[in-house]
């Protein structure tokens, strides 16, 4: 079964209700999602760098940061930050031995622009 992550903009409300949702049912409501308050804030952290790392990381299971810096081609430091930045968002998980994984296979990003 395909693994599958959706990065959303929603309000803290909506993502409050869905998380209250699942927890009354005991039931996740579909994909495995990380919602973002604002398009700006999933941009600052869902950067063209980050984006082309999570690319090389999609379905490759556990790496170190160093293995993940030679798979994009970039320096271990950079990529070291970007590491950082998607730990903290909760995008990336660390290992119990010190490694990085993205325990999907798929990302799907989503949001609507609309007219104000």
């Amino acid at each position: 079964m395909k693994r599958i992550i959706v990065l959303d903009v929603a309000t803290r409300q909506s993502a409050a209700d869905e998380f209250i949702r699942a927890w009354e049912t005991g039931q996740p409501q579909g994909d495995a999602r990380i919602s973002f308050e604002t398009p700006e804030l999933l941009w600052k952290v869902l950067t063209a760098k980050r984006w082309e790392l999570l690319k090389a990381l999609c379905g490759a299971g556990q790496v170190s940061i160093r293995e993940a810096a030679r798979r994009v081609d970039r320096d271990v430091k950079s990529v070291h930050g970007d590491v950082i930045a998607l730990l903290n968002a909760g995008v990336l998980d660390r290992t119990e031995n010190g490694g990085i994984e993205f325990p999907y296979d798929a990302v799907k990003v989503e949001f609507l622009l609309q007219a104000a």
